[in-house]
Order: C-alpha cells, then structure tokens, then sequence
C-alpha cells in the first residue's frame, strides 16, 4: 500500500472513503511484488496496480465490495488454463490479495510517513483467524509502534519486533509467528512494508555522461548526489535533476558522507588523481554497487594502480569495470542506460543477458534490496 502513499495521504486529507486492495504473496511469474497496491475510493476514483493490468478489474470489484460491507478479505487470483481469458494471470503467476477498507487506524500515519520519506513499517496480519485479518501496526525504527493486532498481549511486542528487523533492512515481505507472540500455537502470517528513505546514487565526475545518469538515477528512485573537484563543471545548471551537487575531491566526500548497503557508487571520471583514491576507499564500503567508466586498457591500468596502494583482489573483484552491461552503447544516454540496467541486475540478481530464448526466471527474487522508497521481498 506504501507504494501510493502520496496519493493515498491525499484522500486521506480530502476525508475519503477507500479501500486498498495490496500483493501479500506470489508464486511462479507473478508481474507485482508484496506491498503492490490499488486503491479505490467512494467516487469509484482508482489509483496503483496489483497486476499490471491482469486482474485489476477483479480486483476493484473487490475493493468497491468492501466499501459496501466493511470486511477485510484475501482472494487468490492464477492463471486458467481451461479459460485464458478467465480473470486470472495470463503469465502463469499466482498472486494472494488482501482487501481492506481504510477508515482511521494506523493507516493515516503510515501513509503520512511515506509520503514524507520518514522510515517505518506498516505491519499487518494477512492470514490467521478471520476476526484479525486486517489489524495493522505501525512500527519506528526505535521499536515504538502504534495499533494493535489483539489477542495475546505478546503479539503486539513480538510483531513490533519482526518488523523492526525487517525495516532496519529496508524490506517488505512476509512472516509468520505464532497467535500469541511466540512460534509455536496458531500461526499468523504478517506483511510487513517497509517505508524507508530512498537509496543514494553518487555520481563522481561532472560530465556529459554524468547527466544522463542523473536522469537514469531518478527515474529508478535513487536520491543522486553529483562530486566533482572542478566548479566550473560541477554547477545546477549542468545538473538541473541532481537532488545534491557537491564541489570536493570525491574521495574525501566519500570519506565524509553517509552511505549504506543499498548505495551506489558511479565513478565517470577515468583520471587516475580521482579515480585511485576514490576507489581505493569505495571497495572497502558495504555498499550495493562500485561501477568506474574507462576503456578496457583504462581499467587495467587502474587495477595496477589500485593493487599498489593495497587495494585486495578479493575488494578488485567488487569493481564492476568498464562500467554497464554490453548494449552497444555509445551517446551519454545510451551509456546511462546500461548503467542503470547493470545496476538493476545486480540488484534483483539478474543475468543482464537477453530474455529471449532463455530458460532463466523472468522476475528474479534478488539478493538485495532495491531502489525505492519502499522495499520488496529479498
């Protein structure tokens, strides 16, 4: 549901009656991942997508029913091989969706704290007695929560402290415990969404590549931070969609600024006085990507250059250089592009080879986490 926060903390403002209806599992090659969501308000007004078009009439219905009735379901929706054009997944998948009518709660808090980048997690029981389907919590970072899921008092404590974990790795997905807080009695499956600030892209190098990349980054959800040591190339007005541009010797920027696991770090300034030291530091981060632009005969002299400052094999191995998948590329955005894909692949776990003629799994459970305000299963 976290996905359409921001329009969601609107009807939420303007008084509207809505109801979500929100992925909690999938199975085989399902388009959406848990937390996906579409929404309906009383005017019949629709918002998101669980399916990319599959079952979203179906599902609406759902959604204006449970407007009409106040009930809290869960509806399976696949594929029908006796009928293709039966509502279901036409791609083979198999998708579970809660239904539910947002009318006070937790809800309004955690949408406003989407909405506004702040770091929490909606939690809420999607399978279990009928009368908790439905109750949510809203869990901080600090392990405060607010709501209630009832029944035993340690559930609230012990859903407070699945959550926590899953935030503080900014994941959404499933999991279950037992009914009163612990694992073992009747289990409750519960998703947890995971609102957390949008992951950094830092770009090092003010150049006409850089720009697209900029580009590239935004749309894939990064909050991008141009470095360059020159201010005559490193100025708004070359990187009007930059959210940050900074004037400094990047790898002393770097050694300055926050970073986390699911950063990424671009260096396009193949010039051995930025790219060594900067590099240098950067393989020794836990973060989720280290790419460095040069030609082939660029990276291998950068490699030498990197081993003679002590720079291991095992962090070489880190590098992705030259930087991007093989597209062919050749103008800035072309270039940005592969980039981004690389990127991509890296994070979901893909191969970066064509789909065509493969037999490998078209939606990938990655083994990071990924870009985005909100996460997905990892």
């Amino acid at each position: 549901m976290l996905d359409i926060a921001e329009e969601l903390n609107r009807w939420v403002e303007q008084g509207r009656d809505f109801a979500v209806a929100t992925v909690v599992a999938v199975g085989g090659s399902a388009p959406r991942q848990p937390g996906a969501a579409l929404a309906v308000d009383s005017e019949g007004t629709a918002i998101g997508s669980v399916s990319g078009g599959c079952v979203e009439g179906a599902v609406y219905d759902l959604c204006t029913q449970a407007l009409e009735d106040g009930k809290t379901v869960v509806e399976r929706f696949g594929y029908s091989d006796e009928d293709a054009f039966a509502v279901g997944l036409t791609c083979g998948g198999i998708i579970d969706i809660l239904v539910t009518p947002v009318r006070g709660g937790v809800f309004p808090a955690a949408l406003t704290a989407a909405s506004t980048g702040e770091a929490a997690a909606l939690t809420r029981i999607v399978a279990g007695p009928e009368d908790l389907m439905g109750r949510a919590l809203l869990v901080r970072p600090d392990g405060s929560y607010e709501g209630k899921l009832g029944g035993h008092p340690e559930l609230d404590r012990t859903a407070a402290g699945e959550a926590r974990a899953m935030l503080d790795a900014g994941r959404t997905g499933t999991v279950e415990i037992g009914e009163d807080g612990s694992r073992c009695g009747q289990p409750l499956t519960l998703l947890v969404e995971s609102s957390v600030p949008a992951p950094r892209m830092i770009v090092f190098g003010a150049i006409d590549f850089a720009a697209a990349l900029v580009r590239v980054g935004k749309f894939l959800g990064y909050h991008v931070t141009v470095c360059d040591a020159r201010p005559v190339f490193a100025t708004p007005a070359r990187f009007p969609e930059a959210d940050e541009i900074v004037v400094e010797w990047p790898h002393r920027y770097l050694e300055s600024t926050e970073t986390d696991g699911r950063t990424v770090l671009c260096v396009l300034t193949h010039d051995a006085k930025f790219d060594v030291p900067l590099l240098q530091a950067a393989l020794k981060l836990p973060v989720a990507y280290v790419g460095a632009m040069g030609s082939r005969r660029t990276h291998e002299d950068r490699n030498k250059r990197l081993r003679e400052v002590g720079v291991t094999e095992l962090e070489l191995t880190r590098l992705r250089s030259p930087i991007g998948l093989d597209l062919g590329a050749r103008t800035p955005e072309e270039t940005a592009l592969s980039i981004g894909a690389e990127i991509v692949a890296n994070r979901r776990g893909g191969s970066g080879r064509s789909l065509t003629g493969a037999h490998t799994p078209i939606h990938h459970d990655g083994p990071r986490e990924p870009a985005g305000r909100i996460g997905s299963v990892a």
